[in-house]
């Protein structure tokens, strides 16, 4: 088996959760088997150093699944890790970026300083996922609508640093939310439409 399969095989699967017509991708068991989540965390870090022929300066992690392996991919790479929170979580002058959710206008915010201009850097998101009928999600844009991948893109640009690529461990590309991206965008796992 892969380990994209075996990663999939893990992840917990809540239809109807929280509401009809909806189904709720849970990155939790991954995190409670130590197997899974080595294999988690050694395929991101190799897709990205196969990609790069340098390594990244930052990994930015989003509010709050970003928190959970960010740091860990960061320093398998001799990264820094820099998280992007809700409104109002971070000490200090702050980089703001809004985007759209389902009810609303949310904001993103990057402490001033935390990229330097020039460094290159890696968008990753591990948001829990929710998908369904309506394609309305609740919880998570994760690379559904690209919203809040999209708000850190630009906080990274107001501090002079250069996207490299954005990271998910889910991707619904039906919803076409990776177009919204200023640079590429990957996912291991691809929930069906």
């Amino acid at each position: 088996m892969s380990d994209v399969a075996f990663l999939k095989s893990c992840l917990g699967q809540y239809p109807d959760w929280p509401k009809k017509g909806v189904t709720f991708l849970d990155i939790f068991p991954i995190l409670r088997d130590p197997y899974a989540l080595e294999t988690l965390v050694t395929h991101l870090v190799s897709h990205i150093t196969q990609q790069y022929t340098t390594k990244p300066d930052v990994i930015v992690g989003l509010d709050a699944r970003g928190f959970l392996l960010g740091p860990i991919i960061a320093m398998r790479l001799g990264a820094a890790f820099v998280p992007v929170r809700k409104a109002g979580k971070l000490p200090g002058q702050c980089e703001v970026a809004e985007f759209e959710k389902e009810y609303g206008v949310d904001r993103f915010e990057m402490q001033k300083g935390a990229i330097k201009p020039g460094q290159t850097v890696i968008v990753f998101e591990a948001h829990l996922l929710l998908y369904g009928g309506d394609r309305r999600l609740t919880y998570s844009d994760l690379i559904a609508t690209g919203g809040s991948a999209a708000a850190a893109g630009e906080l990274i640009k107001k501090e002079g640093g250069k996207t490299l690529e954005y990271i998910f461990i889910v991707g619904l590309p039906f919803l076409k939310g990776h177009e919204r991206l200023d640079a590429p965008a990957y996912w291991m796992v691809e929930a069906e439409d």
